[in-house]
């Protein structure tokens, strides 16, 4: 059974793997760069504004928001390619499988978040950072969890996975109900209207992505405008993508899906991570990580994600309501658990959106990010590798 369930994600896990590696570089190079002399070309580079079009027709933005709300665009766009056919046939398409990694998912954003509430409970600025913690890094946490090799049974593997898209899926929500900007009727009337046709373009079983891509530009352009976050817009796209059970790997949006995912694996994200890790440490203390910023990202990645996702998944396994993945130790278990923590790149994410107006608060988002999720690597790593990996009989 676990086979039949765990086929999708083969090719997923290999590509992950390497591209966590990736990932880890580019991060560790960011953050060299912006504390050597090259550290203003650095941040000068990302604040310079790149027009794309043709004539007057196009759009200029910054570097570093052409990556953040263009490219990332492309990354929801890829996720939720995942989630819909996990929904439709893989790991989340039955109730009783899904169970176990949705629970623990809503344990592993509400606990984290209560932690950084705590934390920064009383300053209305600081506290629009709720939800960075409350986000997983699929690429870093499943790279960390390749290293393990054998002492990760497949299901477990599976379970880190569905749990880290249903995360992406949560932080997909809160992005659209917590994270957008004044809203335009005009362009909001504009965007319904794309996302019509492309519901329509879907009806008519339109198995070529040229029409899908053409109005899903234009979707962009009316999302952005309209002052929801522009990275839903990938996230409807990837919604009006045909998949039909049984096309199996035929279907258009298992070409994609394939298509794309190394680019966004070891293109997007790996670029994302370079151009937002960077930041300088000088006049960095331990003091500073005391910070209400860095430490309520701290307390929620490395505490509040392990025991969030703990203690729900354990409740409801004692409680009969999910199962226990097959070979797994709770030792394991909970080793994935604080794995969740690594935040990254998405944490990062978050961070941009919940203080795009209040940018002096970036810096300890990412000294808190970089902390917490380097310590839930550690720690998880290590949990993992020095104990019992088969559970008791």
């Amino acid at each position: 059974m676990i086979n039949y369930i765990s086929k999708p994600f083969k090719w997923f896990f290999k590509l992950e793997a390497a591209s966590g590696l990736v990932l880890l570089f580019a991060a560790i190079i960011a953050l060299f760069i912006s504390n050597s002399n090259l550290a203003d070309l650095y941040f000068s580079t990302l604040n310079k504004y790149l027009f794309i079009g043709i004539n007057n027709f196009g759009l200029k933005l910054s570097v570093i928001h052409w990556i953040n709300d263009a490219l990332m665009a492309i990354f929801f766009f890829f996720v939720t390619l995942e989630i819909k056919r996990e929904f439709l046939q893989g790991e989340l398409s039955n109730i009783k499988q899904a169970l176990l990694p949705i629970i623990a998912a809503v344990g592993g954003m509400l606990v984290p978040a209560l932690f950084y509430v705590f934390i920064n409970f009383g300053d209305s600025e600081t506290l629009k950072g709720w939800a960075i913690p409350s986000a997983t890094d699929i690429a870093f946490s499943l790279g960390v969890l390749s290293l393990l090799g054998k002492r990760v049974p497949l299901s477990l593997k599976v379970f880190l996975t569905a749990l880290a898209i249903i995360d992406d899926l949560g932080a997909i929500v809160i992005i659209a109900l917590f994270y957008s900007g004044d809203l335009s009727i005009k362009y909001l009337i504009l965007m319904l209207a794309a996302f019509i046709i492309l519901l329509l373009i879907n009806k008519f079983n339109i198995k070529k992505f040229l029409p899908y891509l053409i109005v899903g530009l234009f979707l962009w352009d009316f999302t952005h405008n309209s002052g929801v976050h522009a990275t839903i817009a990938g996230v409807l796209l990837a919604m009006t993508i045909p998949h039909r059970k049984k096309e199996k790997d035929f279907s258009l949006l298992i070409k994609i899906e394939h298509a794309i995912s190394p680019y966004v694996a070891f293109g997007i994200m790996p670029l994302f991570a370079f151009a937002n890790a960077g930041v300088s440490l000088e006049g960095l203390t331990f003091a500073s990580l005391l910070n209400k910023v860095p430490l309520g990202i701290l307390l929620g990645l490395f505490v509040g994600k392990q025991l969030g996702v703990f203690i729900f998944s354990y409740v409801s396994i004692k409680a009969k309501i999910a199962q226990m993945p097959s070979d797994t130790s709770w030792y394991n278990f909970y080793g994935v658990g604080v794995l969740t923590g690594i935040g990254f790149t998405m944490s990062l994410f978050v961070g941009n959106l919940a203080f795009a107006e209040n940018m002096q608060y970036m810096d300890g988002v990412k000294i808190g990010v970089l902390t917490g999720s380097l310590l839930s690597t550690l720690f998880g790593y290590f949990l993992i590798l020095l104990t019992p990996n088969k559970p008791k009989k």
